[in-house]
């Protein structure tokens, strides 16, 4: 059974950071995308980033490029995202999904939302101003 565990949410000001991580269980780190999704009060679900276990290739949606970071153990089966320089406007739940296939996860983009198949509960960032 796939299972994935998102933490390292929480409280931090404005410029503060965080580094959320995603243990996953019941597969190895073969070739898969792993993505970092977030959703905030009243928005739909929107991709974060991306790293691609196959190919190392990564992804970052504009609004992060230069301040989150997503890199893989894959001996540990974890996926972190070093979140740097945070702004009110991360504020959201955080989850990681994955989807089979690491050529889902490009620079350009992490495919479509509806073909990650297995999700992590979710975590909560809030950034204060």
């Amino acid at each position: 059974e796939v299972q994935l565990q998102a933490s390292g949410g929480g409280l931090v000001q404005a410029g503060g950071s965080l580094r959320l991580s995603c243990a996953a269980s019941g597969f190895t780190f073969d070739d898969y995308a792993i993505g970092w999704f977030r959703q905030a009060p009243g928005k739909e679900r929107e991709g974060v980033s991306c790293i691609s276990t196959f190919y190392g290739s990564t992804y970052y949606k504009d609004s992060v490029k230069g301040r989150f970071t997503i890199s893989s153990d894959n001996a540990k089966n974890t996926v972190y995202l070093q979140m740097n320089s945070l702004k009110p406007e991360d504020t959201a739940v955080y989850y990681c999904a994955i989807i089979s296939g690491g050529y889902y996860c490009t620079p350009y983009g992490l495919g479509p939302i509806y073909e990650y198949n297995d999700w992590g509960q979710g975590t909560q960032v809030t950034v204060s101003s």
